[in-house]
């Protein structure tokens, strides 16, 4: 029988009505005649909770005790789900990673995913299984040890069950009804889109669209895994929710698809620079091993042989930047006269695949932007997105003046 990936995140699991609300629709499409992986998240809240005991017990915990903590909230869901699929009378068998087994590298609570053998689940679906509950989030290392694969990582669980047991879909339930423009919190005329690409679902979730976890795109891009992003609380059609597919399976598109936007940057500019060779490495590679996130990066020559870089990074890494940068100019890697931070900025982004083969996409941009006496502190680009960072006060409404802009509550 063909394969189906079925994906509940927290909210959607977060009581034992939304379960069996859940099971609903694993039961259509047993019944529709598939196969069905359903990956399960922790019930809403349990992670936060899970997490909360470990710092409360040990703040500088074990990672390996770490994970085998906070994975447990997956395995409750799990074994509920399949005993609310058993009470259907759907042949149903809960499975934590070890089990399967999904096996990861030996990176306690950020592990990689290595392998997924079929074996074991083929063998049960052989012998009359028609649902297989996988705990989200979770497999074993090497070593067997229980390991996490970080926050949003039963999406990337999905996604890799999908791709090993080459499923038809991987539908993603959450407590949205599809990937939008923008956010509808921040604009009432954001629109549902049917189809998005790989790379623009990509380029959203890295910039600040919350919708799908970044490593999961990244994993359905590379093996073609065909996601639907679906509302767990609406009746479901095969119109529903948004499809995140190849770019060739899209007609036609907008020039812009989305905006996105991230609330918590800050900007970073290191003043007076020795203008030299190698000087860029000086600098971000002491940032890089304090963990400091770099995104957008400027450099401006601010007098002879002197140079200021400019970088954006959360603004919750400003003081581990500030001493990764003064700890190395008093080891002598760099020398510089000052360190500013502005730390009230946000990031605000559009993001279309149409920009590849159309002309004029930043003078709009900038021309939106202007007209709402919103200044452009730093801009970035890539093929097929523009990034600048505002004052944060003007996010919102740089938000609305762009989907206005791009006319984007009207379909291609």
């Amino acid at each position: 029988m063909p394969v189906l990936v079925m994906k509940f995140g927290g909210t959607s699991v977060a009581d034992l009505g939304r379960i069996r609300n859940a099971a609903e629709k694993v039961r259509r499409e047993v019944e529709n005649g598939y196969d069905v992986i359903v990956i399960v998240s922790a019930m809403s809240g349990k992670t936060n909770e899970l997490v909360g005991w470990v710092e409360q017990t040990s703040p500088l915990f074990d990672a390996r005790e770490y994970d085998a903590v906070v994975s447990s909230g997956e395995n409750i869901t799990a074994g509920l789900m399949a005993l609310t699929l058993q009470e259907m009378d759907i042949p149903a068998r809960s499975w934590q990673g070890w089990q399967v087994p999904l096996r990861t590298n030996s990176s306690h609570s950020a592990a990689r995913i290595e392998e997924i053998p079929r074996t074991n689940i083929d063998a049960k679906f052989a012998e009359g299984m028609r649902v297989a509950v996988v705990a989200g989030f979770q497999g074993i290392s090497p070593e067997g040890r229980i390991t996490t694969l970080g926050r949003g990582g039963s999406d990337t669980t999905a996604v890799a069950f999908a791709a090993a047991f080459d499923a038809e879909r991987c539908d993603i339930y959450t407590d949205v009804n599809g990937v939008y423009t923008t956010d509808p919190r921040i604009e009432s005329k954001a629109r549902k889109l049917d189809r998005i690409a790989f790379e623009e679902m990509l380029e959203l979730a890295s910039l600040g669209a919350k919708v799908l976890q970044t490593r999961s795109v990244e994993l359905a891009m590379r093996y073609k895994v065909r996601l639907r992003v679906l509302s767990s609380f609406e009746d479901i059609d095969e119109n529903s929710g948004t499809l995140v597919c190849d770019e060739e399976d899209i007609m036609e598109n907008n020039v812009v698809s989305g905006v996105a936007y991230q609330r918590d940057e800050a900007k970073m500019t290191l003043i007076s620079v020795a203008d030299r060779p190698g000087i860029a490495a000086a600098i971000f590679g002491p940032l890089a091993q304090a963990g400091v996130n770099v995104d957008m990066i400027v450099q401006n020559i601010s007098e002879e042989g002197r140079t200021d870089m400019t970088f954006s990074c959360p603004v919750d890494h400003v003081k581990r930047a500030e001493k990764a940068l003064r700890d190395a100019m008093t080891a002598g890697g760099i020398n510089f006269r000052d360190l500013v931070a502005d730390t009230d900025v946000a990031k605000v982004s559009v993001v279309g695949i149409g920009m590849r083969s159309h002309a004029g996409v930043a003078s709009k941009m900038f021309k939106a932007l202007s007209a709402e006496g919103i200044n452009i502190k730093v801009i970035t680009t890539s093929e097929i997105k523009i990034s600048v960072l505002i004052d944060r006060k003007y996010m919102e409404l740089a938000v609305q003046a762009l989907h206005d802009a791009f006319g984007l509550e009207n379909a291609a």
